[in-house]
């Protein structure tokens, strides 16, 4: 064991929750190795939230010209779209902030170990996690490693493996016709029709982008609704707004078969019992994500899990430690379950490793987390929705903006959604706000700010707001709980 390297912490994923977590280490003066089977950044920067924000641009642009650019007084003859281009440009943006997170790494003293992470043994009183590094076999997704090639030891462990797309049982991915998110992100060619099953934020980016280039769009979801996780007057909104720019929406609806065929496959479904088939050329599985923990543990570890993800003292005491039931092992971000965004990864690996180190720390405040979808239009919200506020008794008041009537928005050419407002009918407490429409994963953040303060809606309205802005949706609609709005 003498010739084993040992450091102060070892972080397992190099995502936003790992590599986050590794640095704000290094910052408290631990020695970190950061294992990593892929590229640094995880999935999100490589293969989710950095380069499909790239195509999503690069899709509003091209639906800018053709579609609207009339009403400007520009006219396009012929907009020609470079496919391999198109994608090219997400990928080198991949690769510039990559190489970003390379160099905190180094100018943080973290050693970077590329390899398949395989824990051994947790702390005990005697000696230290274990951890061996085997070489990666399989893709991005799966695979545990082949053979061992180092182990080393540290006084803790802070696994941040992430999540995987998952897939219908009957119907795998191919990653030629039937594809997950990341494959739908490099297509070789820009498809002519695509089945998206699937309504969240995930299946709704992509075939916002799909949809933007001409191609004929399909959505399949299992629920009633299109984000089904959003406020139920959003999802209404966001229903008639894609439907209105071309895509073929079915909800209630559930997936039968997915059969290939020589022109990509057929997807059948059912509704009320009505069977119906789509042809499709590419057929994307957006069924949210799972747990990643191939090879991640053995047995004998005794880990425990919840659903295949990791269970630790988050959302259960007052100042989770995110300690899991093996000592001297942690966990943060998707791997321990919902809320599965980057965001979240990054704030609990902070507080993880923070106390780790002893400080004091406000922590993650759970009940107030953003959440965007970044199609046109933008969708976002923080806090609790109409329905949830129904169920629970809570009396509240409700002011919600149309877009319609705001001048930036008319300006832009963006008049299509509101600001919706949720405040408590006594305290004027700010319980939730739903946005549709242009920048609303921008607006969203100064109501996050706003809830952390422990702001009420007469703090957001004696707030002054610049002219004209989007930011005056929000100030609008929190004039609408006291009933003073003046634009609607």
């Amino acid at each position: 064991m003498s010739d084993q390297r040992h450091f102060d912490l070892i972080v397992i994923g190099a995502g936003p929750g790992g590599y986050v977590g590794a640095i704000r280490g290094a910052q408290l003066g631990m020695k970190v190795a950061c294992i990593d089977r892929d590229k640094l950044g995880g999935v999100c920067l490589n293969w989710g939230c950095i380069p499909s924000k790239a195509l999503l641009h690069g899709a509003e642009m091209y639906s800018e010209f053709v579609n609207h650019g009339e009403s400007w007084g520009i006219t396009a003859k012929e907009v020609v779209v470079d496919w391999g281009k198109y994608i090219g440009r997400s990928r080198k943006i991949t690769e510039q902030l990559n190489n970003g997170v390379g160099y905190l790494f180094k100018k943080n003293g973290i050693e970077h170990v590329q390899g398949h992470a395989h824990i051994v043994s947790g702390a005990t009183n005697s000696s230290p996690c274990k951890v061996e590094i085997l070489s990666p076999c399989g893709d991005y997704y799966s695979g545990i490693g082949s053979e061992v090639v180092e182990t080393i030891t540290s006084d803790r462990v802070m696994v941040a493996t992430g999540a995987k797309p998952r897939e219908l049982p009957f119907a795998p991915c191919d990653h030629k016709v039937i594809v997950n998110s990341s494959k739908a992100m490099t297509l070789d060619e820009k498809p002519d029709s695509v089945v998206v099953i699937g309504s969240g934020a995930i299946g709704m980016e992509f075939a916002y982008v799909y949809n933007a280039f001409g191609a004929e769009v399909t959505i399949v979801e299992m629920l009633d609704r299109i984000l089904p996780v959003e406020d139920e007057e959003v999802s209404k909104h966001a229903h008639r707004a894609f439907k209105k720019q071309g895509m073929n929406i079915h909800t209630s609806s559930a997936v039968k078969s997915v059969e290939r065929n020589e022109n990509g496959a057929t997807v059948t479904f059912t509704k009320n019992d009505k069977e119906t088939s789509v042809q499709a050329q590419i057929v994307l599985v957006a069924i949210g994500v799972g747990p990643r923990t191939d090879g991640l543990f053995d047995d004998s570890l005794g880990l425990a899990l919840d659903r295949g993800f990791i269970k630790t003292d988050a959302k259960l005491v007052a100042e989770p430690t995110y300690e899991t039931n093996v000592p001297g092992v942690f966990a943060v971000g998707d791997i321990i379950g919902a809320p599965l965004l980057a965001h979240v990864a990054s704030e609990e690996a902070v507080t993880c490793v923070e106390r780790m180190a002893g400080h004091h720390t406000l922590g993650v405040d759970y009940t107030s987390i953003p959440a965007c979808t970044y199609t046109n239009p933008q969708v976002a919200s923080i806090g609790k929705t109409e329905a949830e506020l129904i169920d629970e008794g809570v009396e509240f008041t409700k002011g919600v903006y149309s877009l319609k009537a705001h001048g930036k928005a008319i300006a832009v050419d963006a008049a299509d959604g509101f600001v919706k407002f949720l405040a408590s009918k006594k305290y004027g407490e700010i319980l939730g706000v739903h946005i549709i429409g242009k920048d609303a994963s921008e607006l969203i953040a100064e109501v996050g700010l706003a809830i952390r303060l422990e702001a009420t809606v007469e703090d957001i309205i004696s707030t002054m707001h610049a002219h004209p802005t989007m930011a005056e949706s929000i100030h609008e609609a929190a004039m609408g709980t006291e009933g003073r709005m003046i634009h609607n």
